[in-house]
C-alpha cells in the first residue's frame, strides 16, 4: 500500500461565535478535541462586503444588518490566535477586504483562504495573493475549472506557489445530488496544486467520500448547536458530528492506496485457500499434461503450480509420477518454468 496522505481538516467556525467571545473559545476547544488541524473564522465588515442597495435574497431580509450583527469583532483576532496557539491548533480566518488581509498577515497566520463567492473576483484574488502566503481557494458559484489556470497565473506573478483549490457548492445547505464529488477526481489529476472540498452538505460522511476521490484538504462548518440563533447554525454540523466526520476521514485515508503485490500482508494467512493445479488421476513420468489428467482445486501449497497457470502448462511433459488428487509442483515441469524465466529476462 502506498504511503498515507494526511488530510488537512479545517473546522469552519465562521460566524457561529454569535459575537460571544467565550462561545468563540468553545468552538476552538471543540475543533481541537475533534482532531481538526485548523479552526477558521471569517473577517469581514458589512460596509465592505455588501453595497447599501443590496436586495433581500435567499430568504434573508436586510442583508446589511444581518452581516453587521454577525461580524467578528476584529479586536478578538489576536486573542483567538493566541488561544489557538496555546491549544495546539492552527488559527485561520477568511479575509473579505484589504484591511482584513493586512490584519491576518500581521497576526502571523500560516495561510489565507478565499471564499467561494469571492473566487471569481480576480481583483480580490490578486489582493490576497500579494500577501505571498499559501492560498486556499474555494471554487464556488460562478466558477469552473478554467478559473484554476487564471488564479495560478495570478499566484505565480505574486510569488505564491502553494495554492489549494477546494471544490465547492455555495448552496447552504447543499443537497447531495448537487455536490458532484467526481469533480474532485478530475481536479486531483492536476499536480500543479492541491485539491480539496469545502462542504456544505448536511452529512458528516461527505468529506470522507471526497478524500476517497482525491481530496487532501477538507473544510466544513460546525456549531455548538444547530438551535442557536444565526444564519449559519442550521446547516453546520454539531460537535459529535464533527468528531465523527474526522473519524470517517481518517478511516478513508487508511482505505486508500493501491495493491502493489498479488496479495496484501493481511492476506498472507489465506494463501492456502487459493487453487492450484491438481492431478485428476495418477500421472506417470513423461506424460503430457492435458485437460484429461489435470484440474484445479484448493489448496495452494508452497511450490505448487497456481491455478492461473493451468492453460499455460497444458502440453508440457511431466518429469516424475504424481499421485491422484495431489498438487503438481513447479519443479515437476521444468520445461515450462525454465522457458517462462527466460522470456522474462
Amino acid at each position: 500500500m502506498q504511503g498515507l496522505t494526511k488530510t488537512f481538516v479545517i473546522a469552519e467556525a465562521g460566524a457561529n461565535h454569535n459575537r460571544d467571545f467565550n462561545q468563540a473559545l468553545s468552538l476552538i476547544d471543540v475543533a481541537k478535541d475533534s482532531g481538526a488541524n485548523a479552526v477558521k473564522f471569517q473577517t469581514y465588515s458589512s460596509e465592505t462586503l455588501y453595497a447599501s442597495n443590496t436586495p433581500n435574497f435567499a430568504g434573508y431580509k436586510n442583508v446589511n444588518k444581518l452581516i453587521k450583527d454577525i461580524e467578528l469583532p476584529r479586536e478578538w483576532q489576536k486573542d483567538l490566535k493566541q488561544y489557538c496557539d496555546d491549544a495546539g491548533i492552527e488559527f485561520m480566518s477568511t479575509p473579505f477586504d484589504e484591511k482584513a488581509v493586512d490584519e491576518l498577515v500581521n497576526l502571523g497566520v500560516k495561510r489565507l483562504k478565499i471564499a467561494g463567492f469571492e473566487s471569481t473576483d480576480l481583483r480580490f484574488v490578486d489582493m490576497v495573493c500579494q500577501s505571498g502566503l499559501p492560498i486556499i481557494v474555494s471554487l464556488g458559484i460562478g466558477s469552473d475549472l478554467s478559473l484554476i489556470s487564471t488564479i495560478l497565473e495570478i499566484g505565480n506573478r505574486r510569488g505564491v506557489n502553494d495554492i489549494t483549490f477546494l471544490h465547492c457548492n455555495n448552496a447552504y445547505p447543499t443537497p447531495p445530488e448537487d455536490i458532484n464529488l467526481d469533480t474532485i477526481r478530475l481536479m486531483s489529476s492536476d499536480t500543479r496544486y492541491k485539491t480539496g472540498l469545502s462542504d456544505h452538505t448536511l452529512s458528516p460522511l461527505t468529506p470522507a467520500l471526497a478524500v476517497s476521490a482525491g481530496a487532501t484538504v477538507i473544510e466544513k462548518h460546525f456549531t455548538l448547536s444547530k438551535k442557536l440563533p444565526g444564519p449559519d447554525h442550521p446547516f453546520a454540523i454539531e460537535p459529535n458530528e464533527l468528531k465523527q466526520m474526522i473519524d470517517y476521514i481518517r478511516y478513508a485515508e487508511v482505505c486508500k492506496g493501491t495493491k502493489s503485490n498479488n496479495y496484501t500482508k493481511s492476506e498472507q494467512g489465506f494463501k492456502n485457500a487459493m487453487r492450484s493445479v491438481i492431478a485428476k488421476r495418477n500421472i506417470q513420468s513423461g506424460e503430457i499434461l492435458t485437460i484429461d489428467n489435470i484440474t484445479t482445486k484448493r489448496p495452494f501449497l508452497e511450490g505448487a503450480i497456481p491455478a492461473i497457470d493451468f492453460f499455460n502448462v497444458l502440453g508440457h511433459k511431466i518429469e516424475y509420477e504424481v499421485k491422484e488428487d495431489t498438487q503438481i509442483l513447479k519443479n515437476n515441469i521444468p520445461s515450462y518454468y525454465e522457458s517462462k524465466t527466460s522470456n522474462n529476462k
